[in-house]
């Protein structure tokens, strides 16, 4: 299993394909017309690959602020269903913290939904502490 950004074209479709589990109102053309809206803003793709195949991708942005100093916040994590539990998702949360390391961030921080109780275990097992809630309303 190889982790890294991924930046060619046959790289983001293979990553959008994995990132539509994760994000199912989009459909394949919608969800890379967004991956390219949001990279003109810094937003970077990682993944893991095996024989060609795309097992897990994680959406990131690198940033600053007043309360965790330069992070990596990401946005999107997901292993492909029928890849989970096979330490991909371990890889790439240990690739994305050497990445952070590398370019000088302090802290990798992600949300998760309440709902995704599997996804929580895994961050705790990884290292991760539940630091905050975190509140939104869409009433704007």
């Amino acid at each position: 299993m190889l982790a890294q950004l991924l930046t060619t074209n046959a790289e983001l479709e293979a990553a959008a394909k994995v990132l539509l589990q994760l994000r199912p109102q989009y459909d394949l053309e919608s969800i890379l017309a967004q991956i390219h809206k949001q990279q003109a803003l810094g937003y970077l793709l990682a993944g893991v690959t095996e024989h060609q195949h795309m097992l897990c991708v994680a959406g990131f942005v690198v940033s600053e602020k007043l309360a965790w100093g330069k992070h990596i916040y990401v946005d999107d994590l997901v292993t492909c269903e029928a890849h989970r539990s096979k330490g991909a998702g371990r890889l790439l949360i240990q690739w994305l913290k050497q990445y952070g390391k590398e370019i000088g961030c302090g802290q990798l921080h992600l949300d998760s939904g309440v709902q995704r109780f599997s996804a929580h275990r895994f961050y705790l097992r990884e290292g991760f502490d539940i630091t905050s809630h975190h509140f939104a309303t869409a009433d704007l």
